[in-house]
């Protein structure tokens, strides 16, 4: 569990000291070109989900659902990590990555009603929709997480082959 916490705490930590950086350094739409034709720096508000998603729904009840999704979320992956944790650390290490963006990415709806955005990747006019350190965050703890479960999976196939 402390290894859980850790990686948790680091994500929430990185996330937010990047976010602060981005609101002290950069006005609402600001976007500095880092590397030409691929990535931007560009602050933005997101006042939906991934994508964009339900931003343009009422505010208040949009928030207390986003607010109420996160915290079962964080449930779930409580849940998860003492189920998984001891039996392959790499679902501790998916689910820290997991729960410290839901983590990073619900500081900022309580906070600021709305999530933090920064990081804009391109190719010549077509943009991905613009992300932060939690989003990246989470995309690679349920990437980590698939993979082992994919492993683990074939691994119990292959024992009960060798058992049967």
């Amino acid at each position: 569990m402390f290894r859980f916490i850790a990686i948790m705490l680091l994500v929430v930590g990185c996330d937010q000291l990047s976010k602060v950086w981005i609101l002290q350094n950069f006005e609402l739409y600001e976007s500095t070109v880092i590397i030409p034709g691929l990535f931007n720096l560009t602050f933005l508000r997101n006042t939906g989900a991934a994508f964009g998603m339900f931003a343009g729904h009422a505010a208040g009840g949009r928030q207390l659902f986003f607010i109420g999704v996160a915290v079962v979320a964080l449930v779930v992956i409580l849940v998860m990590q003492r189920r998984l944790g001891r039996q392959n650390s790499f679902y501790t290490i998916s689910l820290g990555f997991i729960g410290g963006g839901a983590v990073g990415n619900l500081i900022d709806r309580v906070l600021y009603g709305s999530v933090v955005d920064f990081l804009d990747v391109y190719i010549g006019s077509h943009h991905w929709p613009a992300f932060n350190v939690a989003d990246s965050a989470i995309t690679v703890g349920v990437c980590i997480f698939l993979l082992t479960q994919f492993l683990e999976d074939r691994k119990a196939k292959q024992e009960q082959k060798i058992s049967s």
